[in-house]
């Protein structure tokens, strides 16, 4: 019968795919549901699994007794889960995992999407400014994300909005009016809505079942506390690295590092779409797992003090991006563990990350400036806070600033082609074809570019010139460098 399928019609050999394929889902979501009964951590944010008894949708660790497998659905997005009508458990609190690892690697259309939609473009734009920056239709784009994820543009940006929305009411004091136009609703009645199909519950209940943790915050908390947050990352992490490099790229300004190491603390400010922030980021050493392992997954603790609330989504997943804790440690470290040379770096720093940046324009400026220069530019052009946070006083400079104060050169080249569009750097941008502009901007070298696309872009494979790198290390060679570095190898090998 194979034979004949493989030589027949063309109805045969759609049938055969289509057996091929529905074995191969089931073979697929056995192995989910393994991993909902192990309760593997590892998964958290990768799927999501819903209970049609129940009505309620989990992260794959939950802890609550594990439902039968005819009983379970499986989801790419908590989007997906809940446009099946299913809502969020109250004892896991699926919408807290870290980010899809995917979506941060990925380059496609639907990579882009997925990281525009967390930065808040479908609230701010709309579905047809989303397009726009993708370069495709609204149509295309519904379509290519309701394959991939299960769920359109407005479905994600919806999902995305209850989160905000939970964050707030069960961490700040505001007023739940307020809660509603700051978590991005268009009206207070599509709030209660959305929060009532999503968690089972009006937000005022929603506010009353916080962890005691965060309802003890929200009573000593006061209006100049800011948001306390917890920045989920799975499987191990290593903050020291990200830590010793954000303290020795430190502008003065915009940016300090306090304390010892171990215990330090990173602040910055930020420029928002609604306003500006000063967050604070505590380094937090890894926690052993049972086996004795330092880091199984955790958190860092941070602080958000924003002028607009609006803002919270926005600058939560730039500071993921900053720290790279939507990265999936378990595979990188199992591809680059398996070379001979890096095996032994793998075992003595698992988790290591690939920090990114919270502002990609600046990071590029300062990429080709150096700390000093910045410094300068810092205290030269750079917009004052309107309230001063001990030594964080300014904004770095926005480009169309510094294109008109330095129009020659190459930093004045660099920001009149950020500025106007030429090279366009947002967690949508098109990789390859950032750094072709990028390259195209007088004064700009390859180094210089490689650590734009590998910071300001994300993109965890870039291998900047000089000695070759073994392809064996694809797709994480951003991680492999960061790796040698922290050995002291790479500047050996340049």
């Amino acid at each position: 019968m194979s034979d004949f399928r493989q030589s027949g019609p063309p109805v045969w050999r759609r049938l055969d795919c289509v057996t091929r394929t529905a074995e191969y889902e089931k073979t697929h979501e056995d192995g989910r549901y393994e991993a909902v009964r192990s309760r593997d951590a590892r998964f958290d944010g990768a799927f999501f699994f819903a209970v049609e008894t129940t009505g309620i949708y989990c992260r794959p660790s939950c802890p609550a007794v594990t439902p039968k497998r005819h009983n379970v659905r499986f989801f790419p997005t908590a989007a997906a889960a809940q446009g099946s009508g299913f809502r969020a458990c109250r004892r896991c609190r699926p919408d807290a995992v870290p980010g899809s690892a995917d979506w941060n690697v990925r380059a496609d259309v639907v990579g882009r999407a997925m990281r525009l939609i967390g930065d808040g473009v479908v609230d701010r734009e709309g579905v047809a400014g989303l397009a726009v920056r993708l370069g495709y239709s609204a149509r295309q784009v519904q379509r290519q994300l309701t394959a991939e994820v299960g769920a359109g543009p407005v479905a994600l940006a919806r999902a995305q909005r209850a989160h905000t929305a939970r964050v707030l009411l069960q961490t700040t004091g505001l007023p739940v009016t307020e809660i509603a136009f700051a978590s991005g609703f268009a009206s207070v009645r599509q709030f209660n809505d959305t929060i009532r199909a999503v968690y089972a519950a009006t937000p005022s209940e929603l506010r009353a079942a916080a962890p005691a943790r965060d309802r003890a915050a929200r009573r000593t908390a006061t209006p100049s506390a800011g948001i306390p947050l917890r920045l989920a990352h799975r499987g191990p992490y290593q903050p020291g690295p990200v830590f010793d490099l954000l303290q020795r790229e430190a502008v003065a300004g915009i940016e300090e590092v306090s304390g010892a190491p171990g215990r330090r603390v990173y602040r910055r400010t930020l420029r928002l779409p609604y306003g500006t922030g000063i967050v604070a980021v505590q380094e937090r050493p890894g926690r052993p797992d049972r086996a004795g392992r330092t880091g199984s997954g955790g958190w860092l603790e941070a602080r958000l003090h924003l002028t607009d609330p609006r803002d919270l989504t926005t600058s939560v997943q730039r500071l993921r991006r900053l720290f790279d804790l939507d990265a999936d440690p378990y595979a990188v470290d199992e591809r680059l563990g398996a070379d001979p040379r890096l095996a032994p770096l793998v075992a003595a720093r698992p988790g290591l990350r690939s920090p990114g940046t919270a502002d990609p324009d600046e990071l590029a400026v300062r990429a080709l400036v150096g700390r000093a220069e910045a410094e300068r530019l810092v205290q030269r052009y750079g917009k004052a806070l309107d309230a001063p946070c001990g030594t964080l006083t300014h904004l770095f400079p926005e480009p169309a600033v510094l294109a008109e104060a330095a129009p020659g050169g190459a930093p004045g080249a660099l920001a009149a082609a950020l500025a106007d569009g030429a090279v366009r750097l947002d967690p949508g941008a098109d990789r390859d074809e950032a750094e072709r502009a990028l390259l195209a901007v007088p004064g700009l070298d390859a180094r210089t570019v490689a650590v734009v696309r590998t910071r300001a872009l994300g993109d965890p494979d870039v291998a900047p010139p000089g000695p070759a790198v073994p392809d064996t290390w694809r797709p994480w060679r951003s991680y492999a460098l960061n790796h040698l570095r922290a050995a002291g190898e790479w500047e050996n090998d340049r």
